[in-house]
């Protein structure tokens, strides 16, 4: 009884946040050793995880569950580290939030805390790197897990147009023309102006350019390829509309025979279509250059918190193998530790041989953000979109998406 008296509080607190009634639970400070703001807290998993945590480190935790709108949430998690509010002392944050803040002081330097010398090199060091350390050399996150913006290919169309597979430029575009002359899409993608700019990234790193120079001649050769695609006919427009969930159905459809994606495939797996046999990751392919993004959500702690003691003990926990496995096990993410990965993951699995295949033979990068993150992902993404719908050309593409960057730089 006293658990789910415990839970209804959360549900109530979060209702208030989401409608405004009050900015955070100031109570939850009082009957909490630590409060959380958390995504997917509805679900059975989120609650078999937080039992976990709570156990191991010997404390209780509450949690404020996020918004699921991009916008709100990220809104809502700048607005409580700006306004210096201890009702929350630890965010689970992806990449484009703490863009947005990793340079404001408004998070603990985690380097001495938890992100220790003796397992820092169990995580990816280019995405601590370039995504989680500050300009003055402080690791402000936590990661939860390892992701890579990867190839997905459906193996019945790849078999049925007679490829073995897609190694290079020609055998993209091979694919796209024998997908066409089947009635499908050979490529498909989620184009919706906030979320385009992660297969922009994509392909302007695969053609050897720099997303955050749009004076380099191999940005627009992505540019105009990705146009390509549309005016051929191999990617549908009306994906400008798309996220992730809505890409992902028509791939199960059968409306598409490959597009890149993050996760390992959980989607895909629930609808019985995951496999080598089936829908599966496969190894991106040289155009200019071979190269992966990487990706997480992590944790990280307000500078704010009264409660920093406790927090450290949990962010050690989430850190350590145990945290990382029920990383894994709760929610099937593809572990941020290498040992963790190795000892819980069989050889032949999918994701583990292709992330293996990226650390030997790819250019791994974390995604580049300006501080603005998000008004300069939507600036980008409804430029691109302009660009696809031809009320701008690629010259005014490349000119407007340039001074974007040089205004917030």
């Amino acid at each position: 009884m006293k658990q789910i008296k415990k839970r209804i509080k959360c549900i109530v607190l979060a209702c208030g946040v989401l409608l405004g009634l009050f900015p955070y639970p100031a109570q939850a400070v009082e009957e909490y050793d630590l409060v959380i703001y958390a995504i997917n807290t509805e679900t059975q998993q989120f609650e078999e995880w937080l039992s976990a945590a709570e156990r191991s480190c010997g404390i209780r935790i509450g949690y404020v569950a996020a918004p699921s709108d991009t916008d709100t949430r990220q809104q809502k998690f700048t607005t409580v580290l700006s306004a210096g509010d201890s009702a929350i002392d630890i965010l689970y944050s992806n990449d484009e939030m703490i863009s947005t803040v990793k340079d404001t002081g408004w998070l603990v330097d985690l380097s001495g805390l938890v992100m220790t010398e003796d397992i820092l090199p169990f995580f990816d060091q280019v995405y601590i790197h370039e995504m989680i350390t500050s300009a003055d050399g402080q690791i402000i996150a936590v990661p939860s897990y390892k992701g890579a913006f990867s190839l997905w290919i459906n193996q019945q169309i790849l078999d049925k147009v007679g490829m073995s597979g897609i190694d290079d430029l020609d055998d993209f575009e091979q694919f796209c023309r024998l997908c066409k002359e089947q009635g499908i899409y050979g490529y498909g993608g989620a184009w919706e102006k906030t979320y385009v700019f992660n297969e922009l990234m994509q392909f302007v790193g695969m053609f050897g350019g720099d997303y955050l120079d749009w004076t380099n001649p191999a940005n627009r050769r992505a540019l105009e390829f990705m146009k390509k695609m549309v005016d051929e006919d191999w990617t549908p427009i009306d994906q400008v509309a798309d996220k992730y969930e809505q890409r992902d159905q028509k791939f199960l459809d059968g409306r598409y025979g490959m597009g890149f994606g993050w996760g390992t495939g959980t989607d895909f797996e629930k609808a019985g279509m995951l496999g080598n046999d089936a829908i599966h990751m496969t190894n991106t392919p040289l155009f200019e250059k071979r190269i992966v993004l990487v990706d997480s959500w992590c944790y990280v702690l307000n500078a704010a918190s009264k409660h920093q003691d406790a927090a450290v003990k949990f962010l050690k926990w989430e850190a350590s193998q145990e945290g990382e496995t029920y990383e894994y096990e709760c929610f099937g993410r593809y572990p941020a530790r290498s040992d963790v990965a190795r000892d819980l993951i069989d050889e032949d699995d999918m994701v583990r041989q292709t992330y293996a295949n990226y650390e030997e033979r790819y250019d791994i990068h974390g995604r580049k953000m300006l501080p603005e993150t998000l008004d300069f992902i939507s600036v980008i993404g409804a430029l691109f979109q302009k660009y696809i719908f031809d009320v701008i050309t690629v010259e005014e593409f490349c000119k407007s998406a340039q001074e974007a960057i040089e205004a917030r730089q």
